[in-house]
């Protein structure tokens, strides 16, 4: 599928998506939330793509945020519609099945932020910052910011980036859980690539299962999350995957995995 926002590509089992508006600071405005489903649709689907890593084009911006032009003529009934999109959106990657790291290069401000933290994982430049600045606009964050912030970074933290609207550096991001790792800019698609290479080795369904475990558990009281891990534990003890692991590691050789 040609895109006019994305560029993506494929190997060695990663999907790259590169949101590419650069003179817009890769904001993002209706075009790019709909390409942005349909490309991630398509990567949920394609069994030779087992990670994504999600960045943006150009060397200041991951995402600047919402485009402004777009959000200025909003009325409270398309404000709703445009949250409940952008929600739907960092939802349903948030719930790929697949490990998506986000490559932070530069600002990752309002939606950009509440894209990022919709990703498995993030790796930041050392350059770069995120916030939820919405508030310096008049509105709050729409794409879920108020409810994943606190929960990455404890709701003091997720208080004060919202309520004041500063962005916060990366070693900061780093300290407080924001992201997982800051690297300087050259190195950041060979980080994310290190890390998605990593991925990539183990048990593609064991590794879907394990973000079952945690993405849903983290929703249920420790019972329930323990009862899902068991039955999650269970599925994987079924699979063939768990087989050539377990003989593999008796055999002191590399497992094979088929994703079976």
């Amino acid at each position: 599928m040609a895109y006019q926002t994305l560029l993506v590509e494929k190997r060695n089992a990663v999907g790259y998506v590169t949101i590419n508006r650069p003179e817009k600071l890769n904001a993002l405005n209706r075009r790019v939330l709909d390409e942005l489903h349909a490309c991630f649709a398509a990567l949920q689907t394609d069994v030779d793509v087992r990670v994504a890593i999600l960045t943006g084009s150009g060397e200041k911006a991951f995402v600047a945020g919402a485009d402004i032009n777009e959000l200025a003529t909003q009325a409270p009934l398309d404000g709703k519609a445009m949250a409940l999109r952008g929600q739907q959106l960092c939802r349903f990657i948030e719930n790929l099945g697949k490990p998506v790291i986000a490559a932070i290069n530069g600002f990752a401000l309002g939606g950009g932020c509440e894209l990022a933290m919709a990703c498995t994982l993030r790796i930041a430049t050392e350059n770069a910052r995120l916030g939820q600045p919405e508030v310096k606009l008049g509105v709050i964050p729409g794409y879920a910011g108020t409810q994943r912030l606190p929960r990455l970074v404890g709701t003091g933290r997720a208080l004060a980036m919202i309520l004041t609207g500063e962005p916060i550096t990366a070693a900061e991001a780093l300290r407080i859980g924001l992201v997982n790792q800051v690297v300087p800019a050259a190195e950041l698609l060979a980080a994310a690539e290190s890390v998605a290479a990593k991925i990539v080795a183990n048990a593609p369904l064991a590794v879907k299962l394990a973000l079952e475990a945690v993405q849903h558990g983290m929703e249920l009281t420790t019972a329930e999350g323990e009862f899902l891990e068991a039955n999650l534990f269970a599925l994987s003890c079924a699979t063939a995957d768990m087989k050539e692991g377990t003989q593999a590691f008796l055999e002191k050789r590399p497992a094979q995995f088929t994703g079976k």
